[in-house]
């Protein structure tokens, strides 16, 4: 069994940062892809950043200049470093793991404060 476990989200004043990280445990063999996700109330869940297992990145273009994915392979462990926060980053944000299979966190929220 897979599991991701996301932590760092939280409520941030607008031009704030913060670190999301995303712990993958469990019986996983080869992760290609991790990435975040997020989701806002009434909208579509959109893609914010992926990397690949060789470090690949590739950001959505609302984000690209403010935020920064990385993954420790070693730890299985993918991070989000936001900075220059908006209010309409305001989601829950989900981590997301490719191996053979797609696995997804429990989410984590972040709140942007105008």
């Amino acid at each position: 069994q897979v599991q991701l476990v996301e932590s760092g989200g939280g409520l941030v004043q607008t031009g704030g940062s913060l670190r999301l990280s995303c712990a993958v445990s469990g019986s996983i063999f080869r992760i290609r892809y991790m990435g975040w996700y997020r989701q806002a109330p009434g909208k579509q869940r959109e893609m914010v950043a992926t990397i690949t297992s060789g470090g690949i990145t590739n950001y959505a273009d609302s984000v690209k200049g403010r935020f920064t994915v990385s993954r420790d392979n070693a730890k299985n462990t993918v991070y989000l470093q936001m900075s220059s926060l908006k209010p309409e980053d305001t989601a829950v944000y989900l981590c997301n793991v490719v191996e053979l299979a797609s696995y997804w966190g429990q989410g984590t929220q972040v709140t942007v404060s105008s």
